[in-house]
């Protein structure tokens, strides 16, 4: 199949990800993919890097000129299969008038206006939606009244066998003190700053540290926070390409989001390293971990909650271990990169 991915996002987080490192398996399976991007957007400079092909358009915002361009791109290229990811290309994709079906990928768990406007865009105008959450699948068919038959439930894929058997990274935390760690992109409801007043209710109760790794528009403010706390536990890395490693040196995998999730991947990044993970029941987050077998799940915005589930893991070595061994069971069995390709290729096909 020729399989086209549309995504007008400028932004850098798990959706665009999850978009090249889909593209890039489906390359590897014979097929022949292409992205259409903005040329100002992350995604584009990135495509390079996993081997993807990737075409500018100017599809940042919902204009003529985008919807013309795009329309003329996929009539002379005649694709297979359209996937879009994003409001912008959607809407964009959706009344290009190309021809070839198209599967519409919903990644978070904001809600979904029930507009016709929105029936129709999720309904008829695609032939079949994909989320990365049953919870998430459930919302759409409930407000939009879609048939159950016509949105499906795809987790995003991990790489389970490289962050089983990575090497832990050197970070300069002293030896035997004991590590919390998130690794996320640095957005507002991603809850880092939960996280930081959590951890400033712990950090002095044992030998412990706080690792944040990943860049984003919450950067400045973290580091200004940071400033006034002064603590030297705190370890603000920025962007890492060394994931699997930097989750090797965790003790304790931490996400306190508080909106806009689908089934987050540093979650089942963490559950494939063996992590226990603390979290909250935030869009399908429950899905991976599940309370008190693979983790914690505390309420969203509740530094004091987040701070006790974080002490009462520390102090519980065996309850750790055991939470880590069934998370990488349910990553291994729910999460891999080739469940999530197969099923994919699958929706494609059948569209």
């Amino acid at each position: 199949m020729h399989i086209v991915h549309t995504e007008s996002s400028l932004g850098w987080g798990g959706q665009e990800i999850r978009v090249l490192t889909e593209a890039a398996g489906m390359a590897r399976r014979g097929h022949r993919v292409t992205l259409l991007t903005p040329a100002e957007a992350r995604i584009h400079a990135e495509a390079g890097k996993y081997g993807v092909e990737a075409v500018a358009l100017p599809i940042a915002w919902k204009r003529p000129q985008g919807w013309l361009a795009l329309r003329r791109w996929l009539a002379a290229a005649r694709p297979d299969v359209i996937n879009t990811h994003s409001s912008t290309d959607s809407w964009l994709a959706a009344l290009s008038g190309a021809g070839a079906p198209i599967v519409r990928t919903r990644h978070i768990s904001a809600p979904v206006g029930a507009t016709p406007w929105n029936r129709w865009l999720y309904g008829s105008a695609v032939r079949r939606v994909v989320t990365t959450g049953e919870s998430l699948r459930n919302d759409l068919v409930r407000t939009l009244r879609l048939p159950e038959e016509h949105v499906i439930s795809i987790p995003t894929g991990i790489d389970v066998a490289r962050f089983g058997a990575a090497r832990e990274a050197a970070l300069g935390i002293p030896a035997g003190a004991f590590v919390f760690g998130i690794v996320a992109t640095l957005r507002s409801w991603k809850g880092h700053q939960d996280l930081l007043d959590a951890f400033a209710r712990v950090e002095h109760q044992g030998d412990f540290h706080l690792v944040i790794a990943g860049d984003g528009p919450q950067r400045p403010h973290l580091e200004k926070a940071l400033a006034q706390r002064d603590s030297a536990r705190v370890h603000l890395l920025g962007h890492r390409e060394d994931v699997p490693e930097v989750m090797a040196a965790l003790d304790c995998f931490v996400l306190p989001s508080y909106a806009n999730e689908g089934v987050p991947q540093a979650i089942m990044q963490a559950m494939a390293a063996g992590l226990p993970v603390i979290s909250t029941r935030v869009g399908a987050i429950d899905e991976a971990v599940r309370d008190g077998e693979t983790g914690v799940l505390v309420a969203p915005r509740d530094p004091a909650a987040l701070a006790a589930a974080m002490l009462d893991l520390a102090r519980s070595p065996a309850r750790r271990e055991a939470m880590g061994g069934r998370g990488r069971a349910v990553a291994e069995q729910n999460f891999s990169l080739e469940r999530m390709l197969e099923r994919m290729e699958a929706v494609f096909r059948a569209a």
